[in-house]
């Protein structure tokens, strides 16, 4: 499934993120920076320590905020720590979105133009999956239709199938069937 969004592509595809070749993915971070079960216990354990030093060197952060790290043994070359939660591992609709936004800013900054995201706050977070694709396709296509950004290439990558087809319906429902 893909939606073009002024010069980029948006797509969804099932699989595991840590297997991506694309500038950066996203890892579902909390703000003391510390990886530890889900995507970014998946992350570190194919990636290799260095990627979870390098991001508590740079925390901790406030949520809502992102950080960039090398992609140390993964496909990718850089990970952005999304910090969608806090200690307390609690997160929503709106931390999603203004962390999405984060996410996709810092992309900007460092010239990325293909990322690969997860479903952010579907797993610790308990978010529901349609709240997650709602507020991050959101944020990921205002940020597109505004134009300026270096993202040529946005997938999101979905381990469940749950997540998988509240994302899909969503961009269906945002524009795009092809």
């Amino acid at each position: 499934m893909k939606l073009k969004v002024g010069q980029a592509r948006v797509s969804i595809e099932r699989g595991d993120i840590t297997d991506w070749e694309v500038d950066a993915i996203v890892n579902a971070a909390n703000s003391t920076l510390a990886m530890g079960a889900g995507v970014a216990g998946a992350i570190k354990r194919k990636g290799g320590v260095l990627i979870e030093e390098e991001a508590m060197r740079q925390g901790p952060v406030e949520v809502g905020e992102a950080v960039l790290t090398t992609g140390g043994n993964l496909a990718a070359t850089h990970v952005i720590h999304a910090a969608l939660m806090g200690p307390d591992l609690k997160t929503d609709g709106d931390k999603i979105a203004t962390t999405t936004r984060a996410v996709l800013a810092l992309a900007d900054k460092r010239r990325i133009t293909s990322l690969a995201l997860p479903a952010l706050g579907t797993g610790v977070g308990h978010v529901p999956p349609q709240v997650s694709a709602e507020a991050m396709l959101n944020a990921v296509v205002e940020h597109l239709r505004a134009g300026q950004s270096s993202l040529r290439r946005v997938v999101f990558v979905l381990y469940q199938d749950e997540a998988h087809k509240a994302f899909i319906a969503t961009l269906k429902r945002l524009g795009g069937v092809q």
